[in-house]
């Protein structure tokens, strides 16, 4: 079962994605400014319609007002006023006319409104408008919305009216929900294709970023030496800076390797004429305390400054050595340096396994436990070199022999510096401590264990290309 914190990882690594902020910082812009631009054009749409719908009924109001104003005009001299509509019953389309100047006010309506009556937009606080006209919406009979325009007359001595006309705002709301049925479906064509348009912007935007990527990763390989090619103005500084640093690095480590062998040559000058001045005097004490003490600072001067020029090497970006070259050649040198004793060296090494780091540092390391491997062994040596695929790409390379072997006890203590359990082999003692220095330094580690064929197994973990 997946954790909730392994789970979380990718949702962090795409938070962090430059291409997921721009993208989602795009897409949320789009969206917030296409629901504005569709609200405002719906609401202007719908104002047009009210506008256009309003003149059509401001024409009837005029009509009708028109034969008010008429002296002689009959009652039903402008019934229909052209229109079929306010003929036919509860049809959504009305007039009315209602005297204001007396108690008895005797209202005239179109025929469709039978012997209802329409509210007066005056009682619903609606206030005249510039040209003396009420605008607005009310409940027609059937429970419909109307939209309704509403004027007041004075005729003098003829009396005081009140003028309305209405019709069915239905025609209004149809027209509007059809434009932004409309509407919606252009915008989220054109949101589709503003997203699609963001993607490859921000791709294409970040291409040149993507490529420095790629070339520090081959640098770091070793298939480049620098970031090469032609790049955009704004990222070109930073491929520029990238170089220079890695120039920079290589100056210091080249400083860094002369600096230590002039140590080495500074510090080993006095010490052999220590040595060879306590040598001249067989016999005394303190020669012999000389002699103990110079061997001992010369191991740990070779040791120290051993460490500090693999440190320095380490330093370098984008070294990687072919790891079968290097064993082979050494099994090759091993099997003839012992061949008076008869040691078969045999090696099994999958193909294409590549180091992270220097060849002589590889040789360095293998060889030692070879030669370790090969000074103990009965009469055989074996070499396997396998790679690991974990979080991270691993070299795995075992030395096996035929000897004795060690307990667990002296395993413990063999790697330690200058540390020999058998002082008739010939050596140093430094060989395996080096093995797990240089190991440490390049992130790796040495395990000594039971070798299957019998003698000591060393199994060495380095970072694989």
């Amino acid at each position: 079962m997946v954790s909730p914190a392994a789970s979380a990882q990718p949702l962090r690594r795409r938070a962090s994605s430059l291409a997921t902020r721009l993208f989602l910082s795009a897409t949320a812009w789009v969206v917030v400014i296409l629901a504005i631009t569709g609200i405002v054009l719906s609401s202007v749409y719908r104002q047009g319609s009210e506008r256009a719908f309003d003149r059509r009924l401001n024409l009837y109001l005029r009509t009708i007002i028109a034969e008010v104003a008429t002296p002689d005009a009959a009652p039903d001299q402008f019934q229909s006023i052209g229109e079929p509509l306010f003929d036919l019953p509860l049809s959504g389309w009305y007039w009315q006319i209602v005297r204001t100047d007396t108690d008895k006010m005797d209202p005239r309506a179109s025929r469709s409104l039978w012997d209802r009556k329409l509210p007066r937009l005056e009682d619903q606080g609606v206030e005249l408008g510039p040209s003396g006209v009420r605008q607005g919406y009310v409940e027609g009979p059937e429970g419909q919305t109307l939209r309704m325009v509403e004027r007041p007359v004075d005729l003098g001595a003829d009396g005081k009216y009140v003028v309305t006309v209405a019709g069915d705002a239905t025609e209004i709301f149809e027209e509007t929900r059809t434009f932004d049925y409309y509407l919606a479906g252009t915008f989220v064509a054109l949101s589709i294709g503003l997203v699609l348009t963001t993607i490859f912007q921000v791709r294409f935007g970040l291409a040149p970023l993507k490529r420095i990527s790629d070339s520090i990763a081959d640098i770091r390989s070793g298939r480049a030496e620098r970031l090469e090619g032609k790049f955009p103005v704004e990222i070109a500084p930073l491929a520029r800076e990238t170089n220079a640093l890695i120039e920079a690095n290589r100056e210091i480590v080249e400083r860094s390797r002369t600096h230590v062998g002039n140590l080495a040559h500074a510090i080993k000058t006095p010490l052999s004429v220590l040595v060879n001045e306590a040598a001249a005097r067989p016999g005394d004490p303190l020669a012999a305390k000389v002699l103990e003490q110079a061997e001992i600072m010369r191991s740990q001067v070779a040791h120290h400054l051993e460490r500090a020029r693999i440190a320095a090497r380490l330093t370098v970006v984008g070294t990687i050595t072919e790891v079968e070259p290097v064993i082979e050649a050494l099994r090759r040198t091993m099997e003839k340096i012992h061949r008076d004793r008869e040691i078969q060296v045999r090696a099994e090494v999958a193909g294409g396994l590549k180091f992270r780091g220097e060849k002589q540092d590889l040789e360095e390391m293998v060889g030692n436990l070879v030669d370790n491997a090969c000074k103990w062994a009965a009469s055989r040596v074996f070499i396997e070199a396998t790679a690991e695929r974990g979080e991270t790409a691993l070299l795995r390379i075992i030395v096996d022999d035929d000897g004795r072997g060690l307990s667990a006890a002296e395993r413990a203590q063999v790697a330690r510096r200058g540390k020999r359990l058998d002082e008739s082999k010939p050596g140093s003692g430094l060989g395996l401590a080096i093995v797990v220095d240089l190991a440490a330094l390049y992130g790796g580690e040495l395990t000594l264990s039971h070798a299957p064929i019998g003698g000591l197994r060393a199994e060495l973990r380095l970072p694989a290309a």
